[in-house]
């Protein structure tokens, strides 16, 4: 079974694009699935349009009242999945802003069956790109990169940033049971999620591995949800809980044996 997990805040106008792709795409791979997706206190027809979709292929709705963030938003989805998943399933989490295209979904399930714990679909990867993307939102991205690779450095990644990945349904209800809460401990701090659960994964000893994928920014319909100020921030205090000498990150998990 592959679950794929949509964060979804004001993306009415991105659905119409995306949910087909995702039924073509996952009917052309006969295998069972089921898309969560939460939507995020929405002020448009998102959920509207959700439940439109839950007519026409399988799929789980969970809905915030009010806007809560990526982060919350993310532990829910993760959350739900680790409770309805079986161990051999796999995990797959993309935006909702048609950004991610969903035609990688079978090179990310393929590559976590071969052994992988978390697979990234990563623009630095040989025959990855993006599209789309300004001069200086690359660079900001490229320094973003550097940042995450120099303080929490993980063996043949490249890309950190991206949030388009295929995770082992074990890991995961592993790492659910693990952390419990503190999976995603930086829900208020914007996308620092996206970092935060690498991190986490890493200390548990997670095998990564990246394939190469082309970011389409260019079929962005919606507003970015990303506050870069927020976000940075968020960047600070994880390198901090991280490195903290008393009761640091390293040291409160760094000692994880699968039980």
């Amino acid at each position: 079974m592959i679950y794929i997990l949509l964060p979804a805040y004001n993306e009415e106008k991105s659905l119409h694009n995306l949910m087909p792709k995702i039924k073509e795409t996952m009917a052309g791979c006969g295998e069972p699935y089921l898309v969560i997706a939460c939507n995020d206190g929405s002020d448009d027809k998102t959920q509207q349009y959700l439940e439109q979709y839950a007519s026409q292929m399988p799929l789980d709705i969970i809905q915030h009242k009010i806007n809560r963030g990526l982060g919350e938003t993310s532990r829910d989805l993760f959350e739900r999945a680790a409770e309805l998943c079986g161990e051999a399933d796999v995990i797959v989490r993309l935006d909702c802003d048609d950004t991610h295209e969903p035609d990688f979904i079978p090179t990310l399930v393929n590559k976590v069956r071969e052994g992988f714990d978390v697979v990234i679909a990563s623009r630095f990867e040989p025959g990855g790109g993006q599209e789309g993307v300004s001069s200086y939102r690359a660079f900001v991205s490229r320094c973003a990169n550097l940042f995450m690779k120099i303080f929490f450095p993980i063996k043949g990644l490249k890309e950190y940033s991206c949030g388009f990945r295929a995770y082992r349904a074990e890991t995961i209800k592993e790492a659910v049971k693990f952390y419990g809460n503190s999976f995603i401990q930086l829900k208020g701090l914007g996308f620092t999620c996206t970092l935060e659960k690498l991190v986490k994964l890493k200390l548990m000893r997670a095998k990564f591995a990246e394939v190469p994928f082309l970011l389409r920014y260019d079929q962005k319909v919606t507003d970015s949800k990303m506050v870069g100020s927020v976000t940075t921030l968020g960047y600070m205090v994880m390198t901090v809980l991280y490195y903290w000498p008393w009761g640091g990150w390293r040291n409160t998990y760094g000692k994880y044996s699968k039980s």
